[in-house]
């Protein structure tokens, strides 16, 4: 295949992510563009640059659709836990309906650090789990012992009173 060359490219990628109802990982992108990695990731500062909605996250690289007639509800929550029940903590969420949109925490020095998961199902919360194990990496709430927020969102706010609900049941939701 032959090698894509910048607007051009940059056009084809973004094309594939609007019509795309998922991520899209950079390697299969890098791999589609016959270009590196690191040219894809540029390619997303740009069009990012541009206000072109595409968000990075762990599963890779989303274009926020817009939502049309449907109406969603978002809650901002704080979360306290081990690494260990990151899994549970998700599970619980995604089982009531409603997506981790991302991560927040509060860093002494860099201030807010928020990251974009966007995990609405099962398999996505597995998908995320398994690459943390597979790179090794900490949490980010490993940052502050295990204090973070999440914004989640739902299409109904009973689906985030049904997490709330939940997660203070289980221990994890942080209250005044």
């Amino acid at each position: 295949m032959k090698k894509m060359l910048g607007e051009e490219r940059r056009y084809e990628l973004l094309s594939l992510l609007r019509n795309n109802n998922g991520p899209i990982t950079g390697t299969d992108l890098a791999k589609y563009a016959n270009v590196s990695r690191q040219v894809i990731v540029n390619d997303m500062n740009l069009l990012k640059a541009r206000n072109e909605p595409i968000v990075a996250t762990s599963q890779g690289y989303l274009y926020m659709q817009l939502e049309e007639s449907n109406k969603t509800f978002e809650r901002k929550i704080v979360c306290s836990h081990t690494a260990e029940q990151a899994k549970d903590e998700l599970l619980t969420i995604v089982d009531c309906g409603v997506k981790v949109k991302n991560v927040i925490v509060e860093h002494p020095v860099y201030g807010e650090i928020t990251a974009s998961v966007m995990i609405s199902n099962r398999l996505e919360v597995e998908q995320f789990i398994k690459k943390v194990e597979e790179t090794k990496a900490n949490y980010l709430s490993a940052l502050t012992d295990g204090t973070h927020l999440h914004v989640i969102s739902a299409s109904s706010e009973k689906n985030l009173d049904l997490v709330e609900e939940k997660l203070r049941a289980k221990g994890y939701l942080v209250e005044n």
